[in-house]
């Protein structure tokens, strides 16, 4: 009897053939095991994520975790109210940067 393939993860389909162990430390340590702990929540874990998304400017990562952020529970109202809260913390342009891409990924009129 033949086994299923299991569908491949987003990490192996953009980069699986380039960087084959990032996608598996990806996949197995980041996804599967940090990510799995019980020790926080999945919609704590977004919150934090996102964060430090935010703080640190990385809106490509956004993409993925802003909307991810929705799936675990996040509402579009808390997101923007964490980059609103961070402006003052982590600079007004990462904020800035951060609620145009959420504006785009989330497809609200306004935030």
């Amino acid at each position: 009897m033949a086994t299923k393939e299991k569908p491949q993860t987003a990490a192996q389909k953009a980069l699986g053939d380039f960087a084959p162990k990032l996608v598996e430390l990806t996949d197995d340590v980041l996804f599967g095991d940090v990510w799995e702990r019980p020790q926080l929540s999945k919609r704590d874990r977004s919150l934090i994520t996102c964060a430090a998304l935010v703080a640190t400017g990385k809106t490509e990562q956004m993409g993925f975790h802003f909307p991810r952020a929705i799936e675990n529970g996040v509402t579009q109202g808390e997101l923007v109210e964490l980059i609103t809260h961070l402006a003052f913390y982590v600079g007004w342009p990462n904020a800035m940067s951060a609620i145009g891409r959420a504006k785009e990924l989330l497809g609200k009129a306004s935030p």
